[in-house]
């Protein structure tokens, strides 16, 4: 029987962002990665696509797509999506959209209406679990 490596591999996407907020935008441990939420900045951490809410999901799931790679992975091995929104009938007017992302099937997850996230020009946050088999 082959043996897990348990030891955490931690990956940062933008590291000296992630320094400046104090996390790593994923970690592997075994056969899960749990990616933390992912939103709509340049690589200097300014937020992108302000007021087009569309526009900010997709720089999204762009950056969870290139986390995803990094670990030999794609959306089929998603099983955990969380939206976090600041405008829920706004996201649910895309949510259409994730039909691009999620081809096969749909993760479990939950969405969720929320007063603010890390910057004011934020409008939505998606974090991922996955599982890759060996």
């Amino acid at each position: 029987m082959k043996k897990l490596n348990q030891k955490p591999e931690y990956f940062k996407l933008r590291p000296e962002v992630e320094e400046t907020y104090g996390y790593s935008h994923a970690v592997k441990i075994g056969n899960s990665i749990k990616i933390s939420g992912a939103v709509s900045m340049d690589d200097q951490g300014n937020p992108t696509a302000v007021g087009d809410f569309e526009q900010q999901m997709k720089n999204c799931y762009c950056d969870l797509e290139k986390i995803l790679k990094h670990f030999n992975c794609t959306f089929d091995d998603v099983v955990k999506e969380d939206v976090f929104t600041t405008n829920m009938p706004g996201f649910l007017e895309v949510a259409g959209y994730r039909t691009e992302i999620y081809k096969n099937h749909f993760p479990t997850g939950s969405w969720l209406g929320v007063k603010e996230l890390a910057l004011p020009e934020l409008l939505i946050e998606i974090e991922l679990e996955v599982h890759k088999p060996e």
